[in-house]
């Protein structure tokens, strides 16, 4: 069966190559091994978990680095912080209103639950760019501005209209799909877990195939393990190809 996979939720890190332009051509060749159509990528050479707007932007500099090296298989989102409300708006501008991108990125600066990350949103939303959340559920306790699915519902009510994405689904599926169940404008990124069997299948069960969408985390994650997340689940031929690029169009209003 083919399927149009685009992926979600890949990085320049983790890869081979000195430059942007040089890692980004490793990720395609990784790809079309793997039969991918496109790659959404956000986050630049080298993090931190909460970067100076200086940091920000050359970040997002590099992905547009990327992107321009390949606008016909690469879409940029860009990389904003809760703790520089005013860059991250300027770098919304920059990038997405008058720029390729079409995504928004928050990491680990500020938890999401916070109000302050509002004007961020709402701004986004204005611009139709999608929004995605890492979120991560830890045993041993979470950094101290990370999110976890139960503080991306906290925006959800607040913007019931918006499509948010729950990057992870916070690490512990199971716990992160029951958290986000029940409000409609979330939606499950598969990436950046082990690809354990029942995972997709209770996604499509408890949120319906509409709302859930693979993604890889490369190149902290092989495509490979990933994919076999959606190529190993027991779902129907149409839920697997809503998953692996259909919703993600849908959203991005892309064909």
């Amino acid at each position: 069966m083919n399927y149009r996979i685009w992926d979600l939720h890949v990085h320049l890190s983790g890869v081979p190559g000195l430059t942007p332009e040089e890692r980004a051509s490793q990720l395609l060749r990784y790809a079309d091994r793997m039969q991918m159509e496109k790659l959404c990528i956000y986050m630049g050479m080298k993090w931190s978990q909460d970067p100076e707007p200086a940091d920000l932007r050359k970040q997002n500099d590099e992905v547009l680095r990327a992107l321009k090296a390949h606008p016909d298989r690469l879409i940029g989102f860009v990389y904003l912080s809760a703790h520089h409300v005013q860059e991250s708006l300027a770098e919304l501008d920059r990038c997405v209103a008058n720029g390729p991108m079409v995504g928004v990125k928050l990491w680990v600066a500020r938890r999401c639950a916070t109000e302050e990350i509002d004007p961020i949103i709402k701004r986004a939303a204005e611009l139709k760019a999608l929004i995605f959340q890492h979120t991560w559920f830890k045993v041993n306790g979470n950094y101290a501005g990370e999110s976890t699915p139960d503080d991306l519902v906290e925006v959800a009510k607040r913007f019931p209209e918006v499509p948010l994405i729950c990057g992870h689904t916070g690490g512990n599926w199971e716990l992160g799909i029951r958290a986000i169940k029940r409000y409609p404008n979330l939606y499950a990124d598969l990436a950046g877990s082990e690809p354990t069997a029942g995972y997709t299948e209770m996604a499509v069960r408890e949120l319906g195939a509409e709302r859930v969408i693979y993604g890889s985390d490369a190149g902290g994650r092989s495509f490979a393990t990933q994919l076999a997340k959606v190529h190993g689940a027991a779902i129907t031929e149409e839920q697997k190809h809503l998953i692996f690029g259909g919703n993600l169009r849908r959203l991005l209003r892309m064909k």
